[in-house]
């Protein structure tokens, strides 16, 4: 058996990783020039079900490499615009099981963690390989075609090409991302020095979101390398709100029209958070447009499937996204070497993984989706309501365990095929 997988992003790499190590020929294609070509984009949790996968489908040394550069992921705080704490959700409660490292909760580096899942693949991947299209052949075998004439041949074709997958708009046309109607403008502040971290308060450590009574949220994260990386630890900020809040055009927009448009938004915050938003790193500033995939139907199995955004992308809000990726490398890799020995029909495997994905992918979109309406909702009364609630949390830890023990837990719980041994080689 020979995979294609096109797209070498996070969850593309890591089921070459999981298919090479079953020993399953696989290569992959990806467009860009080479790893860090272009701006690859911030840190990103690594839940337990990110964890898992990266444990099971990455070679030791790479697995202990990943350790070595992750940052701790932190409890997780609520404040409101003036920076008061309401409420801090420790970690043992948001990740319980988080002592055994494969269970962990982790801060990574975006283009970090790319390179190290690059390593040890560079006779696998091909680079400046721009996917246009597939074709079915008569012999059962699928071939995939690049925008400088070349082709290539495999007995599966795996899309994790990303939210604009050229694999998943042949394969399923109706299965189009919708416009969630949010954005969401990220910056990148620099904690350098002790005086940056100390005028940030509790936002300089761990994860928080401020709380305004307005349509719109502040969700911070710090990345905190080992000392021995070399990295520079930074806080990532996102404001998210309804698209209507912010010009037409505020994808479009340079960091210095950002900065005014976000300046604006928070008038009347803290002042040491104001300073701290407009004083980012410009390099860094951005705005997306959230989008969200719609419940995809069921389709034939066949030789051609998809993973990660590619057919369940989702707004960036509790971190699900890359990790349902990673969770989607994991089933594949151990699905798809039962079919390249013979123990299994390759349309079986690809049935059964695409089934399970759906279940759980189309859970993550719409758990994405409920927390960004639930944070995005405003009023006097129901701000109100919240704060008093969260307050009471922080004075009563049964409360704050009962309240709030699920809600990180209940998405990144293990599968029935994710509690058997952790290898897919095993």
């Amino acid at each position: 058996m020979r995979v294609l997988v096109i797209g070498g992003g996070i969850g593309g790499l890591a089921l070459a990783h999981g298919l090479r190590g079953a020993g399953v020929e696989v290569s992959v294609h990806e467009r860009d020039r080479a790893v860090g070509s272009r701006w690859e984009g911030y840190r990103i949790h690594i839940n337990p079900t990110g964890a898992r996968a990266l444990n099971a489908l990455l070679p030791a040394g790479a697995w202990q490499e990943f350790l070595a550069t992750a940052g701790p992921g932190g409890d997780f705080g609520f404040l409101t615009e003036q920076l008061r704490q309401l409420m801090v959700v420790e970690e043992t409660i948001m990740y319980p099981d988080a002592a055994e490292a494969s269970e962990g909760h982790y801060a990574a580096d975006r283009a970090t963690l790319r390179r190290l899942l690059t390593g040890g693949l560079e006779d696998v991947v091909r680079f400046g390989a721009e996917f246009v299209g597939y074709e079915q052949r008569s012999d059962g075998r699928v071939e995939a075609r690049f925008a400088d004439g070349s082709t290539a041949v495999g007995d599966v074709l795996v899309g994790a090409d990303g939210p604009a997958s050229r694999v998943r708009g042949q394969l399923l046309p109706q299965a189009v991302p919708v416009d969630a109607g949010v954005v969401g403008v990220a910056h990148k502040i620099w904690l350098d020095d002790d005086d940056a971290r100390a005028s940030l308060g509790r936002l300089g450590t761990g994860m928080n979101a401020v709380q305004p009574n307005a349509p719109c949220f502040l969700f911070t994260s710090v990345f905190e390398p080992p000392a021995a990386t070399g990295a520079r630890p930074y806080v990532l900020c996102a404001l998210v709100a309804r698209a209507e809040v912010f010009p037409s055009d505020v994808t479009e927009l340079d960091a210095a029209a950002l900065r005014a448009v976000v300046d604006v938004l928070v008038a009347g915050w803290h002042p040491d958070l104001r300073r701290a938003l407009a004083g980012a790193d410009p390099e860094s500033r951005s705005a997306v447009a959230f989008r969200a995939a719609p419940p995809v139907p069921v389709w034939p199995s066949g030789a051609v499937t998809v993973l990660g955004d590619a057919v369940h992308v989702m707004p960036p809000i509790g971190g699900l996204g890359g990790n349902t990726a990673l969770r989607d490398a994991h089933l594949l890799s151990r699905l798809l070497p039962a079919a390249a020995r013979g123990d299994r029909a390759l349309p079986d495997a690809l049935g059964e993984y695409e089934a399970e994905m759906r279940d759980y992918g189309t859970a993550a979109v719409r758990y994405a989706v409920g927390q960004a309406e639930q944070l995005l909702t405003p009023g006097a009364a129901a701000t109100a309501a919240t704060r008093a609630f969260f307050r009471l949390c922080a004075a009563v830890p049964a409360l704050r365990r009962r309240a709030f023990a699920s809600g990180w837990t209940a998405p990144a719980a293990p599968r029935a095929w994710e509690r058997s041994p952790a290898s897919v080689n095993a």
